[in-house]
């Protein structure tokens, strides 16, 4: 079990330390900057932040001698020639049977630093950052430089390789309400599972497209949504346009993914070739943002279920954690410690994290929650932090 929690909240960053059983916050750092995530490497104890800087833009920040002193690295930064095809929100004005029949192409440029994953041991210093619009990048010098990977931005879902020139194929890679901060309405790439077993072996989660996986360390890229339902779109089997809000795999049963979508819960037992949902709405397990598993157990895991679309809080008022110990098949709920009358409370996609026995989530209310007996009760740490955006053991 971990001794410390980094949060990522809507003005800085904030640790927690375990003294003495007791979890106690430091005080903030990178104060006043929006803190997109914000987590620690494993493999040398390097401590992470991704800044959403009103002024300076999206940049990472890192601190080797845990967070006492941070050091701003070098931007990410597209290459020269790196183009995507627009999408708009729709308008009363939109006809879905008769799309533009030229895409309307824009220079990309990084607008949000969505998450931070860390390579295996065999590649220490190797990491991975998902942006909008829709980005993987890779560092294999523990962050000093980045390089876009290429094959996934011209994949052949998102128009082919439009370094070469125009679309070759049809874009089907939508944008996220994540996006619209920025003035726009982007993709974006906000999980990156590494096999344990296998560095060349990675999954990404695309809002909104779906899941895609390389098992060539990126060199190539196979959508993976098979068995995945989208309730919103005229055909909900559709290859692509899925909504998945986070994406997860246990580490001791890499085959086994879980993931929470917009349109459900969804489980895979045989590394992602396909997916079950695995809802269940009368126990109002079925919306929600963030998703975690078990360390060892792949038939395990957590969610923080909601009210879906424009109210996006707590369900009747009411704050409460699911937990299936049998893929899905059956889940229970759990409240106690959780506030259960006028809770507004809801947890973004990376603001539920895992530790041994232990669990916390944050809302973007400002309360932070803790279980130390696998979900079951609850204890809050405080109420009165920022906007939670990420939750992270260290």
């Amino acid at each position: 079990m971990s001794d410390m929690i980094l949060l990522g909240t809507r003005k800085g960053a904030i640790i927690f330390d375990r003294i003495s059983s007791i979890w106690r916050p430091r005080s903030i750092v990178h104060a006043g900057v929006p803190v997109c995530y914000a987590a620690r490497d494993p493999r040398d104890g390097t401590l992470w932040v991704s800044l959403d800087h009103g002024h300076w833009g999206p940049k990472l920040s890192r601190s080797r001698d845990g967070g006492e002193t941070w050091v701003d690295i070098t931007s990410l930064k597209y290459p020269e020639g790196a183009r995507y095809i627009v999408k708009y929100l729709p308008t009363p004005d939109s006809n879905p049977e008769s799309p533009s029949a030229l895409p309307e192409y824009a220079d990309a440029s990084v607008l949000k630093i969505w998450n931070i994953t860390f390579g295996n041991a065999d590649q220490p210093n190797r990491l991975y950052a998902g942006t909008i619009p829709g980005g993987l990048f890779v560092s294999d010098d523990g962050g000093d430089t980045w390089e876009l990977n290429r094959p996934l931005w011209s994949h052949h879902s998102r128009g082919g390789d439009l370094f070469a020139g125009n679309a070759t194929a049809e874009n089907r890679w939508n944008g996220t309400p994540a996006s619209i901060d920025y003035g726009v309405f982007e993709p974006g790439i906000h999980s990156i599972v590494v096999d344990p077993r296998d560095s060349d072996h990675i999954y990404v989660a695309v809002s909104t497209a779906g899941v895609l996986e390389s098992t060539d360390g990126g060199q190539s890229w196979e959508g993976r949504n098979r068995g995945m339902l989208m309730d919103y779109l005229p055909n909900p089997e559709s290859e692509w346009g899925h909504d998945p809000h986070f994406v997860t795999s246990c580490p001791g049963q890499p085959d086994h993914l879980w993931q929470q979508n917009h349109c459900g819960v969804f489980y895979s037992d045989d590394g992602a070739k396909n997916w079950k949902k695995v809802s269940m709405p009368d126990l109002g397990v079925n919306f929600g943002f963030p998703i975690v598993a078990d360390a060892n157990d792949g038939l395990t895991a957590w969610v923080v279920p909601a009210r879906a679309d424009s109210e996006r809080m707590a369900i009747d008022g009411g704050l409460f954690v699911a937990r299936t110990t049998d893929g899905g098949k059956t889940w229970q709920s759990f409240r106690n410690g959780l506030p259960q009358d006028n809770a507004y409370d809801i947890a973004l996609r990376h603001s539920l994290d895992v530790s041994g026995d232990c669990l916390c989530f944050g809302s973007t209310t400002g309360n932070v929650y803790v279980s130390e007996d696998r979900g079951e009760t609850w204890q809050c740490l405080d109420n009165n932090f920022p906007p939670i955006y990420s939750v992270r053991f260290g």
